[in-house]
């Protein structure tokens, strides 16, 4: 269900796209040949008037045909009638070639703008903790956040010279000042201090990524069936205070004393309804490795924000403007070697994001669509030849020359740049395979 979900959200966002360069195309008076969501053997295909709509079998992205564009018999070389040629893309002046192919890409770029203030009307779940002061909760032993110095109740105040006053502001702070050496300042035990991150550090995904956690409450989430916690009657809502006459303050002081009473009778101590309560319990035994289960995960603590008409179309505006422009400097950045490429996520990643959203809320399922349709908008403008950026680039050799690039250099061209995709498709893959097997 969750590929099937995330398909059809891909296919929205392809067809958003696509839709771009129709709508100009007709406005310019171009004939469309065919539009197609997907590539490959068609599934579904219905002529309408002078267009064929198709669904293909490969739901990777899609295409908009003109009379006049790339070769075959109605391509830019094509013998047309003085009629057909009027309507040719190819005929078109450069400025109205450009305004079509511009289309797609700004269309991804545009719907952010739009469905980011619905999802903020509609109200949006946010995790409580990103608008909490930016303490690290715990410090994953053997990361890299660890090997740097930062403890547990450190709160960072700024980082690269930036103040940041809550967790949500770490994000864009991180990115901002990907690939160079990172100072961070913490404050500790009423004290300022001052770390460090090398250039490469790994915190580009967040802190998160280098061992760094916000504080969880011990409070149980969900309580897995036929495991000891759901034997000893744990419920979701019960904040865990003690186990064995060790007390527990946070979530992460729990699997350690898990693994240190091991499969013997354990009391752990409760709050429940504001009431005491002890139960025992024996961890079990994971199927594979040495760890200790009692079979339970966190309460997330979420904070319901809903915002009036205007304040929503405001903090849309906002929201898409900031992703706008921590997509580019990611993409500056992977470029001019500062960021891994193993950052890089591929169709499956896309499909998994866009899947796990579309069985939450409608608000996430906005959210996630606006964040997508920018990375794809932003992918599209970038100047490789067979993308949308290529075809603007020889547009704008056009109007600097006053002349086109001949149709055997762009060919050439095209397929350099169908080449690069193709590596660059491949290296998506491997990652999108890296993850799914490291999960």
């Amino acid at each position: 269900m969750t590929i099937i979900a995330g398909i059809i959200m891909l296919g929205i966002l392809v067809f958003v796209h696509e839709l771009g360069h129709f709508c100009v195309a007709k406005w310019c008076g171009v004939k469309v040949l065919k539009f197609s969501l997907g590539f490959g053997p068609k599934l579904v295909s219905k002529q309408w008037g002078e267009t064929e709509y198709l669904i293909c079998a490969v739901p990777l992205g899609g295409y908009v045909q003109m009379l006049g564009e790339g070769n075959g018999d109605q391509g830019e070389a094509a013998e047309l009638t003085p009629e057909e040629e009027r309507r040719s893309f190819a005929k078109q002046t450069v400025g109205r070639r450009m305004g079509i192919v511009a289309a797609g890409p700004i269309m991804n770029l545009a719907l952010p703008f739009l469905v980011l203030p619905l999802a903020y009307l509609l109200g949006v779940n946010l995790p409580a903790y990103l608008e909490q002061p930016p303490c690290i909760g715990y410090v994953v032993a053997g990361t890299e956040g660890e090997h740097h110095g930062f403890k547990r109740g450190d709160c960072i105040r700024s980082v690269g010279g930036t103040p940041v006053a809550t967790w949500e502001a770490l994000g864009p702070a991180l990115v901002n000042h990907a690939g160079v050496a990172l100072p961070v300042v913490v404050e500790r035990d009423g004290k300022s201090l001052e770390l460090t991150l090398p250039a490469d550090h790994g915190a580009l995904e967040g802190l998160q990524a280098i061992g760094l956690l916000p504080p969880q409450d011990a409070v149980v989430g969900k309580v897995a069936p036929d495991m000891p916690a759901a034997a000893a009657g744990l419920k979701e809502g019960d904040r865990i205070v003690a186990i064995g006459e060790k007390p527990v303050t946070s979530w992460y002081d729990l699997r350690p004393l898990v693994q240190e009473f091991g499969a013997k009778p354990t009391a752990i101590g409760l709050i429940r309804d504001g009431q005491p309560l002890t139960v025992t319990l024996t961890p079990k035994k994971a199927a594979s490795g040495d760890d200790y289960l009692i079979g339970i995960s966190p309460h997330h603590a979420t904070t319901f924000k809903r915002f009036p008409l205007l304040q929503a179309v405001r903090a849309g505006a906002d929201r898409t403007m900031e992703l706008i422009d921590l997509t580019v400097v990611f993409i500056r950045k992977l470029f001019s070697g500062h960021v891994s490429t193993s950052n890089i996520g591929g169709p499956i990643t896309v499909v998994q994001i866009a899947g796990q959203a579309a069985q939450t809320d409608l608000s996430s399922i906005f959210s996630v669509l606006a964040f997508l349709s920018i990375q794809l908008g932003i992918l599209n403008l970038l100047p490789i030849p067979i993308l949308d950026g290529g075809h603007l680039f020889f547009a704008c050799f056009e109007l600097v020359l006053r002349r086109p690039l001949s149709l055997k250099a762009r060919e050439i061209a095209q397929q350099i740049g169908l080449a690069l995709l193709i590596m660059l498709m491949l290296l998506a893959f491997y990652n999108d395979i890296v993850r799914l097997l490291g999960s």
